[in-house]
């Protein structure tokens, strides 16, 4: 099987029994588990994509588990590779190594052939050198870096393939697990190696974010699509591709109250746990210190939620919100709350999504807040953010995690619009904050337009935040047009102010 499965978590937990860990635990995930032992995977990408470091991870891993692992290197000598390996953290001890770089001594010396062609004459000590180190140290693990050096000691693409395959088959047959990389280039292309492999890892680099993704895996399904990826002082970090499907678990049916009985009166009791909440409205109105409230109440419970900012920084948040009766401080030093400010082009979405994962699976998170939406397509690197959004959204949903998505709409008054970057369709329940003008002055209203699993109040209220935290006040049934910010008194109530 080569083609790619977004299908559960579970199916890769069965496909774990006896497989190898590449030593990059997002990777051995896109891989369901791992490599299969016994057989050859190709790594390929261009200068700096990260192929050495992906086979020393895997030499590591298998070093790690009591493995004799071999490091066969046709383009780089060994002591610059203990030395990069050494500045990442790899010491490897445990890996016998088999260099096939050339000396000094082949520039300063004259080196003739006037019968034999130079690949026919160096291939003969080359091979030899490898069959004597694989005999003597009977490796269970190899790497090669580069098997395209291969090509210069053959006279042509077909004895190139011939001698690749020879080397790999007197490998496997003894029991050895490869894994080995090629350098691309539009003059020398490696389609001769890909065919030959049973794996194909691929590494790029583009718009200044890494990624991996998979193209061959045979007798093995895998996580199919672009998989995003870093580099950095411990190595190698690969974050998978978040599919919501992959992960689920059983939670209560029960709403979760704000503790403001005016506002959980219009939800008809709260919001149902496990569901998306949109909240919505122009800047300054007070959307994040409703989706605050609900986490103050949850904190009170004993639950944990995670708030993240894109668009302030935390001690902002902090310090506001002691003044209206929010304790963040105090909620963050008991456990209940955390609160990740991110910064602009800091992360990919699915960087940050494994941050959100885990919160949730690790530390026991129960509400998400993602404040804002507009400052999450703006801060995290990549395309198709929309489409990442649904995919976390989703995802917290399975888990049984209530998630709060605050939305700026750039009107102050006029057209009621609930969102800029077209994502209500995501929501369960849609909670809109809006200012309206009256006798002179700006007030705050609050409504609810949309919930998916029970009936709700229809009409709105106004809404105050004091010193004393979050007031809702009743109906405001007098007014009408208080969406478009310029209410006027109707009915019986504008014949009693006459």
């Amino acid at each position: 099987m080569e083609q790619p499965s977004d299908r559960a978590g579970a199916a890769g937990v069965r496909e774990q029994a006896g497989r190898l860990s590449t030593g990059i635990q997002g990777l051995d995930e896109v891989l369901l588990g791992g490599l299969l032992p016994r057989r050859a995977y190709l790594v390929r990408g261009g200068p700096g994509t990260g192929k050495t470091i992906l086979g020393l991870h895997y030499l590591m891993a298998g070093a790690a588990a009591g493995e004799r692992c071999l490091f066969v290197s046709l383009g780089e000598d060994e002591e610059h590779i203990r030395k990069n390996a050494a500045s990442l953290g790899f010491e490897l001890e445990g890996v016998d190594f088999v260099d096939l770089t050339p000396t000094s001594e082949f520039f300063t010396e004259v080196q003739t052939y006037d019968i034999f062609s130079p690949a026919e004459v160096e291939r003969q000590p080359v091979t030899q050198h490898i069959i004597e180190e694989v005999t003597r140290v009977r490796p269970q693990r190899v790497f090669a870096d580069a098997m395209t050096q291969f090509r210069y000691l053959a006279p042509d693409p077909f004895q190139f393939r011939r001698q690749v395959l020879s080397f790999l088959r007197f490998l496997i047959e003894r029991e050895v697990t490869v894994v080995y990389t090629s350098e691309v280039s539009e003059s020398a292309p490696d389609d001769d190696l890909q065919f030959i492999a049973d794996g194909v890892i691929n590494l790029g680099y583009q718009a200044g974010a890494r990624n991996l993704s998979i193209s061959k895996y045979r007798g093995s399904d895998y996580r199919g699509g672009s998989h995003a990826l870093t580099i950095g002082p411990a190595g190698m970090q690969v974050f998978p591709r978040l599919v919501p499907e992959a992960h689920r678990r059983e939670f209560p049916a029960e709403v979760i109250a704000s503790g403001v009985p005016e506002l959980d009166e219009m939800l008809h009791g709260g919001l149902p746990r496990g569901t998306i909440t949109l909240i919505s409205g122009p800047t300054g109105v007070g959307k994040t210190t409703v989706a605050l409230q609900f986490m103050k109440e949850a904190a009170g419970r004993g639950e944990r939620s995670v708030a993240y900012l894109f668009d302030e920084g935390s001690g902002t948040l902090v310090k506001r919100s002691e003044g209206i009766n929010i304790p963040i401080a105090s909620m963050v030093e008991q456990g209940t709350l955390s609160v990740t400010a991110v910064e602009a082009l800091q992360y990919t979405p699915e960087e940050f999504a494994a941050m959100v994962r885990e919160e949730v699976e690790q530390r026991g998170a129960r509400i998400v807040m993602l404040d804002s939406i507009s400052g999450y397509s703006l801060s995290l690197r990549g395309e198709e953010l929309v489409m990442h959004l649904h995919a976390l959204g989703r995802y917290l949903k399975n888990m049984g995690v209530t998630v709060l998505l605050v939305s700026e709409v750039a009107n102050i008054t006029g057209d009621f619009r609930v969102s800029e970057v077209g994502i209500s369709y995501l929501a369960d329940n849609v909670v809109f904050l809006r200012y309206f003008e009256m006798a002179g002055m700006v007030h705050k209203a609050i409504g609810v337009l949309k919930k998916r699993t029970s009936d709700f109040e229809k009409s709105l209220r106004e809404l105050e935040i004091t010193r004393f935290g979050l007031k809702v006040g009743r109906p405001l049934t007098e007014l009408h047009g208080v969406l478009l910010g310029t209410p006027e008194v109707v009915g019986e109530a504008r014949e009693s102010r006459r």
